[in-house]
């Protein structure tokens, strides 16, 4: 017996696609305006909503791309307090910014960081104000079919594959399936490090069938040593630390799965993406960290999260001295240079061409 709430669902996922479709339409037509700028934009987004690891892949192309030109990241900044364009400095706030963009700018010294609800108009405000920028990445523009990317880059997470989801809000794909062949490139992200080749090859075939033609990479996590959120003291953990996690990030369960691994126990605490933290948070924290056994304990949580944590001014001493955030990078399983040949490629090309 199929359950209402479940039948509900189903029917507003029919709805959703339906209007999704014909947006998409209206700008395959032309009825709605793709706008081209005269300098190479580089997407980087997926069909998914949250948690394909969008922000660690933009800091790693933009690194990447920042040593061989002016890079911008241009970002919506998905629930930040501010309207309009806005450079984003390492001394902004995650309400003025959003926690993305603001970690963004601070992990990122040679790059230049945006945001702009209006991808167009941001693009604009970037050639008016930085006519030296080289190159743009927009950050989770994906939809945003208002531009036009040169390089359409599709983030799919390996443990939560595009393939095996169904519209919002019955799963949480934010478009048909059949968007997949607008993408360029296809990374699948927070794969097993020693994943197989006959394992790729499953999902490959998945993507294929799905429509998609073009060039699927998988790269995955790799988690350095906890820094501390105030001193940047790093911390090492052994089998004997007890780690309190502290989430607030759409798929915490790679990190959990990680620091189960390497520490003698584990305990989370989880709150919803772009969790904003409240003096109830806190206490909850804290009496779960105060419960926690032994003298080796320590709390750990995400570099995003800690942006936010950051400006809570209640937390107590001994809960402060024990914040940490796990540092975590991109590696590519293996193609790394044929995907960064195809970017530079097009960054390069473009740009000599204006």
């Amino acid at each position: 017996m199929i359950r209402p709430v479940k039948l509900l669902l189903w029917f507003a996922a029919q709805l959703y696609g339906l209007a999704v479709a014909v947006r998409n339409l209206f700008y395959d037509l032309g009825l709605l305006r793709s706008h081209s700028f005269d300098i190479p934009v580089i997407c980087v987004g997926n069909i998914t909503a949250g948690g394909t690891g969008k922000t660690p892949h933009v800091i790693w192309l933009a690194e990447k791309l920042s040593a061989h030109t002016r890079v911008a990241v241009l970002s919506r900044g998905y629930l930040r307090k501010s309207h309009g364009f806005l450079t984003v400095t390492p001394a902004s706030t995650p309400a003025e910014a959003g926690d993305e963009p603001l970690l963004m700018a601070r992990s990122l010294p040679g790059v230049s960081v945006f945001v702009d609800c209006d991808r167009v108009n941001g693009i604009r405000e970037i050639l008016r104000r930085h006519p030296e920028t080289g190159v743009v990445i927009l950050d989770d523009g994906f939809q945003h079919r208002a531009v036009k990317a040169g390089i359409n880059t599709v983030l799919t997470d390996w443990n939560r594959l595009m393939t095996r989801d169904r519209l919002l809000p019955l799963g949480m794909l934010r478009e048909q399936l059949s968007a997949v062949k607008r993408a360029d490139i296809i990374i699948v992200t927070k794969a097993p490090a020693d994943v197989s080749l006959q394992e790729r090859a499953q999902v490959i075939e998945e993507l294929r069938a799905a429509g998609a033609t073009a060039p699927v990479y998988f790269t995955t996590l790799s988690y350095g040593s906890p820094g501390h959120l105030f001193s940047e003291t790093i911390r090492k953990i052994s089998p004997a630390t007890h780690i309190l996690i502290v989430t607030g990030i759409a798929s915490p369960e790679p990190m959990a799965e990680y620091l189960n691994s390497i520490a003698g126990s584990v305990t989370q605490v989880t709150f919803p993406d772009h969790h904003s933290f409240s003096s109830d948070d806190i206490g909850k924290i804290t009496s779960a960290f105060d419960t926690m056994v032994g003298t080796d304990k320590i709390i750990v949580t995400t570099s995003k999260d800690g942006v936010r944590l950051k400006e809570i001014a209640n937390i107590a001493v001994h809960v402060l001295q024990a914040l940490y955030y796990l540092p975590v990078s991109v590696q590519f399983i293996e193609n790394e240079e044929e995907f960064l040949n195809k970017v530079y490629s097009y960054a390069r090309k473009d740009y000599q061409d204006r």
